[in-house]
C-alpha cells in the first residue's frame, strides 16, 4: 500500500510529465496506457527504474503522488493461484526449443522443427493465457526451453512457466523493466548448472538459475543514466554478449537538457561470473562540448550509434555482427546506421559498413521547439533489426539487414560488408520501414513493413498524435540471392477499430511453409510462404482469463515476434507506446 498523497498530482503531472506523455509518436506511454499500470509499478519506475533520472528532482512524496494519480490500484492475485503443484520435472536443454532472439546464432527467426505442419496452422487455438500484472506493454519475447517458458516483463519480473499448462515455477525480480528476450544456457564448469540470462532498462545484465530462479550474478554494464539493454544478449562459448542502447533521444525534447552523451556498445561478460571481458563502444571517441543552442544550453557529441538488437554470431569468422542506430547529436560518426563486425575474443571492430551517412536525430526534431535538434538533422534510419547470416546453395554467405529506411540490404560478410543488393519495400521513417526484423528460410526473406504514420506531422504541446488507420503494413517475400520481390501480401484494413494502424513493425517468425507476422491492429496472422495468402488470423486485442488470475487483455503487437516450439506458438500482446493499444498478456496456441 502506498502512502497518502502529499502534493497536487495533476499540477505535478503538468509540470514534470506532460511534455512527453501528453503526445504519442514518441517513446513514452500515454496517460490511458499508464492507467493500466499499477501505482506500485509506476512508483518503482520513478524511484529505481527507467524514469529514475527524470524523477530525480522530485521528493519521495511527490513521486508517490504521481504514481497514485496515474496508476491503477491493482489487486494482487492470491499467491497460490497459477503455481505449479508438486516437484518440477528435471530440466535440460534437450528437446524442442526457441532460445534467445532469433532461434539460433544466425538470427534467422526460423523454426525448422516446429512440431506442427503448415496444414496444422489453421487449427491453432488458444490453450492458455498468462497476465503480467500492473503493466501496459508486453514486449519481452519469451524463450521456450526444456518444457518451460521464460519471459520478462515491464514490471521487472522474469517468470518461468510450464509450457503445457502455464503454471508458474518461479519468478525473479530484476528491479527494472525487462524488454529483452531470455537466453538459457548451460554454464561452463561443474556441477551442471543452467542459467536464464537477460538485460534490463537500467543497464544491468542478469543470470538466474533456470531451475530455481535464484540470482547467480548481476552486472552493471554501463553507468550512463540513460543506457539500457533492449536487444536480447547472445551466448557463445561461455560468454554473454550484451548490446547497449539508450533512451537519451527522449529527454532531448526538453530545451534545457544538455544533449547528448550516451554511446552504444557491446560488452562481453564471463557467463559463469558476470565479469567483464571486454567492452567496445560503437563511437570510439568520448563526448566533448560541441556547441550551444540559441538558448545557451550546452550541446555535446559525438553520441548515439546505439545497438537495439541482438548480436549475430559467426563462429567461422569468430566475429559478431550488430546494427547501430543514428547519432543523437553532432558531430556525426561513420559508425552510425552501420553494420559492425567485432572480434569475439577481443571486441576489436574488424570492419564497419555504414548504410546511411549524416544521420543525427533526437526527439527534439519532431517538436516545435527544435533547440536540441542537431543541425543538420537526419532521417532517423536506425538499424533496429538483428543481422541474419545466411549461407546460399552456391556457398556464398550473406548478411541480410533490415532498416527503418524501408530498405532491405544484403551484405557480404566475407568482403567487409560489400553491398550485394538493396531492395526498397517501404517509405521508411522514424517509426517506419523495417523495424524489429524479418525472417528467412535461406531462400526467401520475409520482410514485414511498419511505415507507421500519424494524422499530423508534428508533435505539439497539449495535443496527441493519432495513428493513421489507412497507411502502413504489408508483408514481402524477397529472393535471398537477388533481392527480387517474389510476392507481396497487402495489409488488412483497420475498419472502424479505434486507435488502429495496419503497420507490421513486430519481428517476423517462420516455420517451413508458414510466416507469422503481428500487427499494430492487434492481429497475429499466418501467411503461406509460397504465395503470401493469409491462412490463419487471430485478433488478440481482447480480454482474457488467465492461468495466474491476473486480469489481462491484448493490444497492439510490436517489437517481439512469436516463437514456435513443440507444436505450440507463444506470443505476447500489448504495446501502449506511441499510440498503440496497451496490453499485458502472454498467449499460447496449440493445434485443436
Amino acid at each position: 500500500m502506498l502512502p497518502a498523497l502529499a502534493a497536487d498530482p495533476a499540477a505535478l503531472y503538468r509540470k514534470n510529465c506532460s511534455a512527453c506523455h501528453d503526445i504519442s509518436g514518441i517513446r513514452a506511454p500515454s496517460v490511458p496506457a499508464m492507467r493500466q499500470m499499477s501505482s506500485a509499478n509506476l512508483l518503482k519506475a520513478l524511484e529505481t527504474g527507467i524514469m529514475k533520472s527524470q524523477a530525480a528532482g522530485l521528493s519521495h512524496a511527490e513521486r508517490v503522488s504521481l504514481a497514485e494519480y496515474l496508476g491503477a490500484k491493482v489487486a494482487a492475485a492470491a499467491p497460490s493461484v497459477g503455481q505449479c503443484a508438486g516437484a518440477a520435472p528435471a530440466f535440460s536443454l534437450d528437446g524442442p526449443q526457441w532460445n534467445g532472439w532469433g532461434g539460433g546464432l544466425a538470427n534467422l527467426r526460423l523454426q525448422s522443427a516446429p512440431g506442427l505442419k503448415a496444414s496444422d496452422v489453421p487449427r491453432l487455438r488458444l490453450k492458455w493465457a498468462f497476465g503480467f500484472p500492473g503493466v501496459y506493454v508486453a514486449y519481452s519475447q519469451p524463450a521456450v526451453v526444456g518444457g518451460r517458458v521464460f519471459a520478462g516483463s515491464a514490471s521487472g519480473k522474469v517468470y518461468s512457466l510450464d509450457a503445457r499448462s502455464g503454471c508458474q515455477l518461479w519468478s525473479y525480480d530484476a528491479g527494472a523493466a525487462v524488454r529483452t528476450g531470455i537466453v538459457v544456457v548451460q554454464l561452463p564448469g561443474s556441477p551442471v548448472r543452467f542459467a536464464a540470462m537477460c538485460g534490463d532498462q537500467r543497464a544491468n545484465a542478469h543470470a538466474v538459475d533456470a531451475v530455481t530462479g535464484e540470482l547467480l550474478w548481476k552486472t552493471k554494464v554501463d553507468q550512463h543514466p540513460y543506457t539500457r539493454v533492449t536487444g536480447t544478449p547472445a551466448y557463445f562459448e561461455g560468454r554473454l554478449y550484451v548490446p547497449l542502447s539508450s533512451g537519451e533521444e527522449g529527454p532531448a525534447m526538453n530545451p534545457k537538457y544538455e544533449c547528448c552523451t550516451s554511446r552504444g556498445a557491446v560488452i562481453a561478460l564471463d557467463a559463469a561470473t558476470g565479469r567483464q571481458i571486454w567492452k567496445t563502444f560503437t563511437v570510439p571517441e568520448s563526448h566533448k562540448l560541441a556547441t550551444a543552442t540559441a538558448a545557451g544550453t550546452a550541446m555535446w557529441g559525438p553520441s548515439g550509434a546505439t545497438v537495439w538488437s541482438s548480436p549475430t554470431i559467426d563462429p567461422a569468422k569468430r566475429v559478431l555482427y550488430v546494427g547501430t542506430g543514428d547519432n543523437h547529436s553532432q558531430p556525426v560518426t561513420d559508425t552510425s546506421d552501420a553494420v559492425l563486425a567485432m572480434d569475439l575474443d577481443t571486441g576489436k571492430i574488424v570492419w564497419s559498413k555504414q548504410i546511411t551517412k549524416l544521420d543525427a536525430f533526437n526527439m527534439a526534431c519532431v517538436t516545435p521547439n527544435r533547440s536540441n535538434c542537431p543541425d543538420p538533422s537526419g532521417p532517423d534510419h536506425d538499424i533496429g533489426a538483428s543481422p541474419m547470416l545466411v549461407s546460399l546453395s552456391t556457398g556464398r554467405r550473406l548478411l541480410l539487414i533490415g532498416q527503418k529506411s524501408g530498405v532491405m540490404h544484403a551484405l557480404d560478410p566475407d568482403r567487409e560488408g560489400e553491398v550485394v543488393w538493396r531492395t526498397r519495400v517501404g517509405k521508411g521513417g522514424a517509426l517506419g520501414g523495417i523495424q524489429w526484423g524479418p525472417a528467412t528460410d535461406g531462400k526467401l526473406a520475409f520482410v514485414a513493413l511498419s511505415d507507421v504514420t500519424f494524422q499530423a506531422a508534428m508533435v505539439e504541446p497539449g495535443k496527441r498524435l493519432q495513428l493513421n488507420p489507412e497507411v502502413g503494413g504489408g508483408l514481402f517475400a524477397l529472393d535471398v540471392a537477388t533481392g527480387k520481390q517474389v510476392w507481396y501480401s497487402a495489409p488488412a484494413p483497420c475498419g472502424d477499430r479505434p486507435n488502429c494502424s495496419p503497420a507490421q513493425s513486430a519481428a517476423v517468425s517462420a516455420i517451413p511453409g508458414i510466416v507469422f507476422s503481428g500487427s499494430v491492429d492487434g492481429h497475429l496472422r499466418a501467411y503461406s510462404a509460397a504465395d503470401g495468402k493469409v491462412v490463419w488470423d487471430m485478433d488478440t486485442a481482447r480480454d482474457y482469463e488467465t492461468v495466474n488470475g491476473v486480469p489481462a487483455k491484448g493490444g497492439s503487437m510490436d517489437a517481439a515476434g512469436p516463437v514456435i516450439a513443440g507444436g505450440m506458438l507463444f506470443t505476447t500482446s500489448g504495446y501502449g507506446v506511441w499510440g498503440g493499444m496497451a496490453g499485458n498478456v502472454l498467449l499460447v496456441y496449440g493445434v485443436e
